[in-house]
């Protein structure tokens, strides 16, 4: 019987080649009105059963699953209604009410009591106030800093007033105050970080001056300033010129003159500019003298001499303030004092560039209202009588400012009298003079002296590496070239076999019966003596290096 049910079933599903139906818009069912049922006949011949008839109770469904999620209109405009249903209600939330809605929450409602009512409004009023305190407070504070900061900004105010002021706490970078700590190979006469930039402002501007004097072009202060700039990617201003007249007087010669052709729109023919010129020798067939390669390389040894100069007056003024004072020849002074700080020499002092000539200005408001009464109106005239009659009053004269020194303090910071208790005056003066005779032989020293003295402290540790070198290739004698070899292979600092040549020979000059050079041939031959104290020829050449370094 089941089978035959079966069998049945498949026969009429089996129908014929079937047209598609066309598809409808999905639309959601609205609750008011039941949606149409197809009859029995047409499920004959669709894959889907027919459902069964909906029960009676059934007819009047809620809304789909997409409409119930939306709230209704008095649950938006109060969710604190009993009609909201428990599952649309929030998750009570700590937050902090403004105070427009502290405001607005005071209003009384229609169904709140009067007595609560006075109550939040009593509480509103209270948190305005503490707010309103609050707000006096910072407002008093803000006035008090802006007061001290403004104080303190009067009393930074630069010494010189051409000068860019400085933002007042705010220091140099440490590239630029510790510029010559930083300054590769020996130390010697070292520039400052300013003076450094002021020569390569002064390289920048003679290349372009030569540039466009060679062309017999006028060179002018704009034109200059803005070949400069683009070269350095720095600020160059008329200080900059100021500063390198007040270095290199016999460099240019400037002058205010006008005519001179410009392509500048906000510049006239007819105003005065400042116009280069740089002076040259005249040359010996009466050609017009041109700056060439060499003028320039020239002009910019002497710019950096001068530079040098500058700096050596004020190290000269910090070695005559020290205790004892020392005098050292300034042909022979190789590098500063120990505590000069080189970084914080005062900067140069601008010259004066010439400027325009002055021309008849109205620059107070009684010449003014004489010159213009009659083209003025009535209204024009009285306010520019009330300003006359205002700038005519005295101004209050302001504050003194503090004069700056131009030299840091050169004297050490002098030690306590309770360190110094016991020791007499005849044994610190002569510490104190053989520490100033040590620091001007360190002065003095020539750059020959320097290289010896570096290679002197490298000996010690050279000659044990020498010795671990003999003991491990067994020989009594090597070629100074495999012997430079395996030493820098084996030395902490990294040197060329040049440079450890000349250690070597450094070596055998200071010790000859422990290290022998032989010249056989086109090769030389290093013959060390392994039963000689490691440590008598250790200390033999620190005591040589300390030696050398006192004289």
């Amino acid at each position: 019987m089941e089978q035959r049910r079966v069998t049945d079933f498949f026969a009429r599903r089996r129908p014929g080649p079937r047209i598609a139906p066309p598809k409808l818009a999905c639309r959601t069912p609205s609750p008011a009105r039941p949606a149409l049922r197809a009859p029995d006949s047409a499920t004959s011949g669709s894959r889907k059963r027919a459902r069964p008839p909906a029960a009676p109770g059934r007819d009047q469904a809620g809304p789909p699953a997409r409409r119930r999620l939306r709230l209704s209109a008095d649950a938006v405009s109060s969710p604190s209604s009993p009609e909201a249903p428990d599952s649309l209600e929030a998750p009570d939330i700590p937050a902090c009410p403004s105070l427009g809605q502290k405001i607005k929450k005071s209003t009384p409602a229609a169904g709140q009591p009067r007595q609560l009512t006075s109550l939040q409004n009593q509480d509103t009023i209270s948190e305005l106030a503490s707010c309103l305190q609050r707000a006096r407070e910072l407002g008093a504070r803000v006035r008090v800093l802006k007061s001290s900061a403004q104080d303190a900004g009067e009393s930074c105010t630069p010494e010189a007033k051409g000068r860019p002021e400085e933002p007042c706490g705010e220091k140099a970078p440490a590239y630029q105050r510790f510029h010559a700590l930083a300054q590769p190979g020996p130390p010697g006469l070292v520039l400052p970080y300013k003076y450094q930039v002021l020569a390569e402002m002064f390289r920048s501007m003679d290349t372009i001056v030569g540039m466009l004097h060679n062309r017999s072009e006028t060179p002018t202060f704009a034109k200059v300033q803005r070949g400069v700039q683009d070269m350095m990617r720095r600020r160059f201003e008329e200080r900059n010129v100021g500063q390198i007249k007040t270095v290199y007087p016999a460099s240019y010669c400037f002058r205010q003159e006008r005519g001179v052709p410009t392509f500048k729109d906000g510049v006239k023919r007819s105003d005065y500019q400042l116009t280069i010129e740089p002076l040259l020798e005249q040359e010996a067939d009466g050609a017009a003298p041109q700056l060439t390669a060499s003028r320039l390389l020239q002009r910019r040894q002497i710019f950096s001499q001068k530079l040098v100069e500058h700096v050596k007056e004020h190290h000269k003024a910090f070695l005559a303030s020290l205790r004892p004072p020392m005098v050292v020849p300034e042909d022979q002074l190789t590098r500063w004092h120990p505590r000069f700080n080189v970084d914080e020499v005062p900067d140069i002092e601008p010259a004066v560039l010439p400027q325009p000539p002055t021309t008849e200005k109205l620059t107070t408001a009684q010449e003014v209202l004489a010159r213009a009464r009659s083209l003025m109106s009535p209204r024009m005239e009285k306010a520019l009588s009330q300003l006359a009659l205002r700038s005519a009053a005295p101004s209050s004269p302001g504050p003194p400012r503090p004069a700056l020194p131009d030299t840091p303090p050169a004297t050490p910071p002098a030690a306590s009298p309770s360190a110094l208790k016991g020791v007499s005056q005849d044994l610190l003066e002569r510490v104190r003079a053989k520490e100033a005779q040590k620091q001007l032989a360190q002065m003095t020293r020539c750059p020959e002296q320097e290289q010896r003295l570096q290679r002197l402290e490298r000996l010690p540790e050279l000659a044990r590496v020498l010795r671990s070198v003999f003991v491990s290739e067994r020989k009594p004698a090597l070629s100074m070239e495999v012997a430079c070899a395996r030493m820098v292979g084996s030395c902490r600092t990294a040197m060329s076999p040049g440079e450890m040549e000349k250690h070597l020979l450094l070596l055998s000059e200071l010790l000859p019966d422990w290290l022998s050079l032989h010249h056989i041939r086109t090769d030389t031959y290093v013959k060390l003596d392994k039963a000689a104290d490691l440590a008598s020829i250790t200390a033999c050449l620190a005591r040589q290096a300390r030696a050398e370094e006192g004289l």
